[in-house]
């Protein structure tokens, strides 16, 4: 688990993900929440295909800092349901060898994904495969079962001081 509020979480597990192609393994990032924007992560892994491949079945952000009270869109939630069901199906298909659920915390954390249901998965899945969850806000049960946890810190950024993100650095 890559988790905690300072930068680096996606980015250590496209490490993992790197490390593996180059070992000739198979790993799936399928992102959660990042939109269908054009990232410099995506152009580099489209050159390492079929070992590496990354698969954006988010909508881009759907909540800020607070999660509590706030309702989501029906496309929201059916987009949440319609993810999670293709990551299960990756995950049960053994072909792979590492599969990143990019911000899946944040999703677990917002209300759109059962925790329950991710345990389940993640205790099913097919035991020689590697399954990493990034995102802020990791659920307790989560880390509990986890074999590795890290955990980001932000010290400083950047954003707070006005700098917008900048390419090659956030995208």
């Amino acid at each position: 688990i890559n988790t905690g509020d300072g930068k680096g979480k996606t980015t250590a597990a496209l490490g993992v993900g790197l490390r593996a192609a180059g070992h000739g393994m198979k790993a799936l990032m399928l992102q959660f929440i990042k939109g269908t924007w054009a990232t410099g992560e995506l152009d580099a892994v489209k050159r390492l295909e079929p070992y590496f491949k990354i698969v954006q079945l988010g909508q881009g952000f759907i909540c800020k800092d607070n999660p509590a009270g706030h309702s989501y869109t029906d496309a929201v939630i059916e987009n949440a349901r319609v993810s999670w069901d293709y990551a299960k199906q990756e995950i049960f298909s053994d072909l792979y060898d590492i599969i990143i659920l990019d911000e899946i915390n944040n999703m677990a954390h917002y209300g759109l994904l059962d925790v329950d249901d991710i345990i389940i998965a993640l205790k099913e899945r097919p035991q020689r495969l590697h399954i990493i969850l990034t995102g802020r806000n990791a659920h307790s049960k989560i880390i509990d079962m986890a074999d590795t946890v890290t955990e980001m810190r932000e010290i400083k950024h950047a954003y707070k001081k006005g700098t917008r993100a900048q390419k090659g650095i956030e995208f």
